[in-house]
């Protein structure tokens, strides 16, 4: 029973929302695109631009069969009025979709949107979705052959993207099942993006780890107004990352930014523009952005282990003749084991999901050097609004995480977890 809360956390909280992005991935599925703003695993008709375009397209035939003084341009407006007409009934034979139909053309005639989707999309047989679809474009070509006057190339023209428009209603299946998988997996792009993340994650957690350790050891000490360097180191931190993003980004402005100025004058690059428009210095900008912000966080979860080993130790190495090098790799280090771990798992978690810092300072350039996995799923997601292969990529990001995590528990952490279960 104790195991029961778990498991609905676990399920709940995180295979629920993942399992519906993997959902999403097996899908094209575009909020830009009418024809595939529904996840279809069969053929649908969207029954509101249908009965909409089908009123109008039924209308311009009468009226272009009618106005028609060609025989044959008249027999042949009239056999593609017979040809569709003849599909909308078959469409109407089933009840329900005949239901359904007549409950949207009252809502359209109301001038009133139709809100309820199980209203608004009807399952439709492949065959005869296929079959109508075929017959629309077939009777597109058939009409631009006709020999029609001249004052009746507007109507022409009006039913051609009435035909064009009913043709879009009736949706196929966008299932695609692993072709976003694939796409990806081939994709340089998404390759450099992964790439662009290892490389920020890996050596901002590396310098982090190494002053946060340096601050904990000094702000572990007693020493006159500790109390005030403790607070003030963990300002950055406070401090909001799209704020500090922004700020940074005045700072290493090429025009008017301090950092850059200084930067120029003492040879660390050759242009005070560099730092944010050649992919070396903005990588760069990303890292020690987020060295300066977050090395505080590391630094306060390294203090927290420091504050656990006994001053007794200290004393007794001390009487033993051993220096603060020799006490710092023989009782500081083995006994803070398990709290680097922690800071480790920790912010390369955090690292590793970094969005806001980068798309507030760099937005992913220049040329995408410093596009993150996460700003890469970000602008597939909600700039191009393809949530099928944003999807994709947030499931990437998924797996990455949890592969970091399998490995520092499984290699660097194994003792420590196995002396939780003893």
């Amino acid at each position: 029973m104790m195991v029961l809360p778990s498991l609905i956390l676990i399920i709940g909280i995180i295979l629920w929302p993942i399992s519906l992005s993997f959902w999403n991935s097996l899908f094209d599925y575009r909020l830009n695109d009418p024809a595939k703003s529904q996840k279809m695993v069969s053929e649908h008709i969207d029954l509101e631009r249908y009965a909409n375009n089908y009123y109008y397209l039924s209308s311009s035939l009468e009226e272009l069969e009618a106005s028609s003084n060609d025989s044959e341009s008249k027999k042949a407006i009239s056999e593609i009025k017979d040809r569709i007409e003849g599909y909308h009934d078959q469409l109407l034979e089933n009840p329900e979709m005949k239901g359904k139909y007549n409950q949207v053309n009252d809502l359209i005639a109301s001038f009133k949107p139709v809100v309820d989707d199980d209203l608004k999309y009807a399952k439709i047989e492949s065959d005869l979705a296929e079959d109508y679809k075929a017959t629309l474009r077939d009777s597109i070509n058939s009409i631009q052959q006709l020999k029609l006057e001249e004052e009746q190339e507007g109507s022409l023209a009006d039913m051609k993207e009435q035909m064009k428009a009913t043709d879009e209603a009736i949706l196929e299946s966008n299932f695609i099942g692993l072709a976003n998988y694939s796409h990806y997996f081939q994709e340089k792009r998404m390759w450099k993006s992964l790439a662009n993340t290892g490389v920020f994650t890996v050596i901002s957690v590396f310098f982090e780890l190494v002053l946060g350790l340096m601050i904990a050891l000094l702000i572990n000490r007693a020493f006159f107004g500790r109390g005030i360097i403790r607070a003030s180191v963990l300002i950055p931190w406070a401090i909001p990352t799209a704020v500090s993003a922004m700020m940074w980004k005045y700072l290493y402005d090429g025009q008017s930014g301090i950092i850059a100025h200084y930067f120029e004058q003492f040879g660390l690059i050759s242009s005070a523009g560099d730092l944010l428009t050649t992919s070396t210095g903005a990588m760069f900008s990303i890292i020690f952005t987020d060295v300066w912000k977050t090395t505080p966080y590391m630094s306060l979860l390294l203090l927290a282990g420091l504050q656990t080993i006994p001053s007794s130790l200290y004393e007794a190495a001390e009487v033993d003749g051993a220096n603060k090098i020799q006490q710092f790799f023989k009782i500081t280090l083995p006994l803070l084991k398990s709290s680097i771990l922690v800071a480790l798992l920790f912010r390369t978690l955090d690292a590793f999901r970094v969005f806001d810092l980068i798309y507030v300072l760099t937005g992913g350039g220049p040329a995408n050097s410093t596009e993150a996995i996460t700003v890469y799923a970000y602008k597939t997601l909600f700039s191009q609004q393809n949530f099928g292969a944003g999807s994709v990529l947030s499931v990437i990001v998924f797996l990455s995480v949890a592969l970091i995590s399998v490995i520092y528990i499984k290699f660097i952490g194994s003792d420590l977890f196995e002396g939780k279960m003893k």
